[in-house]
């Protein structure tokens, strides 16, 4: 579809697959629509599904700016505007999650049911990936640094049966810049206060063996969210959407009436 521009004159790439109720699909911190390619079919045969590439990934632009979750809800509202959906089921996962936090505090008209997946309410609340977990992503040895995020991601069972490609390891095509600005966007996410105020029916889920972003997270979210459900994956890490997605997949469509 053409691409959608935002009210600060950003142009934004919007990918549309599926039929049916249309569902937002948030995906995590540097990476385009392209998270959800292992598990989109699951959603598109039910929904329409509608996913886009944030500003500074994909075939979306890169200004050289300050970018913050907050702000990646009005682009998340901006293409909700661009394709006449007035209201919409949202998923989000990672730093997905933490946009659609705000998505759902800031505009609740245009939010029907949402899923927080793997996330964090984040500031002083939110509990933070130890410094272990931290010191093994910032390796210079880059082929090291993949390595400890895949094992974030995914068991050692998982990785043993599939050698890629893997869609959630970040775009490789982002500017430094545009990387920077993701972390930095994440790593401030706060919406603590605002959880709260949202009145949407909420699922969160979260790998029950996640350190990447702490298990521990998921509790606090459900419980700071009038209403929502708590449902921890056994045994799965980050990536619990897509290596559990014969779990997650159903449990998410049976949450959003699929």
């Amino acid at each position: 579809m053409p691409g959608v521009r935002t009210t600060d004159g950003v142009a934004l790439h919007v990918d549309v697959r599926g039929t049916g109720a249309p569902l937002l699909l948030l995906g995590g911190q540097a990476n385009d629509h392209h998270w959800w390619d292992p598990v989109r079919d699951d959603f598109a045969a039910a929904f329409t599904t509608i996913a886009f590439d944030y500003r500074g990934t994909g075939r979306s632009d890169k200004p050289d700016a300050e970018y913050r979750t907050r702000g990646f809800a009005e682009d998340a509202v901006a293409v909700l505007d661009s394709l006449g959906v007035a209201r919409a089921h949202v998923y989000g996962t990672s730093m997905g999650g933490r946009v659609a936090q705000w998505l759902a505090a800031d505009h609740p008209g245009r939010v029907d049911r949402l899923v927080l997946g793997c996330t964090s309410p984040g500031g002083a609340h939110g509990f933070e990936r130890d410094a272990r977990v931290r010191k093994s992503l910032a390796q210079v040895d880059q082929a090291a640094a993949r390595k400890a995020l895949l094992d974030l991601m995914y068991t050692p069972a998982w990785l043993a049966r599939h050698d890629g490609p893997f869609t959630t390891l970040g775009d490789p095509t982002m500017p430094p810049h545009a990387r920077r600005a993701h972390l930095s966007a994440s790593a401030g996410h706060d919406a603590w206060a605002v959880l709260p105020s949202i009145g949407a029916p909420t699922l969160v889920v979260h790998g029950a063996d996640d350190l990447f972003n702490p298990t521990a997270n998921a509790p606090l979210l459900a419980g700071r969210i009038p209403g929502a459900r708590l449902h921890l994956v056994e045994d799965a890490r980050h990536a619990y959407f897509e290596e559990f997605h014969d779990v997650a997949g159903p449990l998410v469509l049976d949450f959003l009436g699929g």
